[in-house]
């Protein structure tokens, strides 16, 4: 039985990938996971529920410095 308040949501547009964190920083997919390691656990100190190799681009855009 399909949920009628379930909206088709695409994580994949929320989120950024090791290999795009890597592109947009200019590091190596190596360190982009790294960034997105330390990040994660911040997130998750404040509750939220966290995907390993990625990261919500809201957040990332907001930690980024630009």
């Amino acid at each position: 039985m399909e949920n009628k308040n379930t909206e088709n949501i695409s994580l994949e547009s929320k989120l950024y990938t090791a290999q795009e964190v890597a592109t947009i920083l200019g590091v190596s997919k190596t360190t982009a996971y790294r960034e997105i390691k330390r990040l994660n656990a911040e997130l998750e100190a404040q509750g939220y529920i966290t995907i390993t190799g990625k990261i919500s681009k809201r957040f990332f855009n907001e930690r980024a410095y630009f």
